[in-house]
């Protein structure tokens, strides 16, 4: 085996047995698997998984604590639009009736949150977008 000769498959299986999300256990036992003299192609057949991304999965267990392995890297991603202050600004507008900010309608619509970022805030969202943040404001 080329890959994993330092990584004990106990460990592996005691931190498949604590973890919670659906990726890291994927991630788990794919090595087990590939501990397991399941070749890549195999495991990119049996999960869907490209190859490379599983190559790139083995050796980040070979150089990584399994901890961070199973875990995705921090990607910057563009900047949102509107800043965290916006943000709360934002919900604070929606929890007023959309007729204290001058809008002639009686609840605000994903339609009408996307006219009033647009206005107040100078920032265009598509609705699908503004739908997606009014979720992330209602959980936050």
């Amino acid at each position: 085996m080329v890959k994993l000769d330092d990584v004990d498959p106990e460990e592996l299986r005691r931190t498949l047995a604590d973890v919670d999300s659906a990726k890291e256990a994927k991630r788990l036992v794919v090595a087990l698997d590939y501990l397991d003299d399941v070749p890549v192609s195999v495991l990119a057949e049996r999960y869907g998984i490209p190859r490379s991304t599983l190559y790139y999965w083995l050796d980040r267990f070979e150089t990584e604590p399994i901890s961070e392995a199973i875990t995705d890297e921090d990607r910057p991603g563009r900047p949102r639009k509107l800043d965290d202050r916006d943000r709360k600004r934002l919900s604070e507008h929606l929890e007023a009736s959309p007729g204290e900010h001058a809008y002639d309608a009686d609840e605000w619509t994903p339609e009408l949150v996307r006219d009033h970022v647009e206005r107040v805030f100078g920032v265009s969202y598509s609705v699908g977008h503004v739908r997606r943040l009014l979720r992330e404001l209602r959980s936050s």
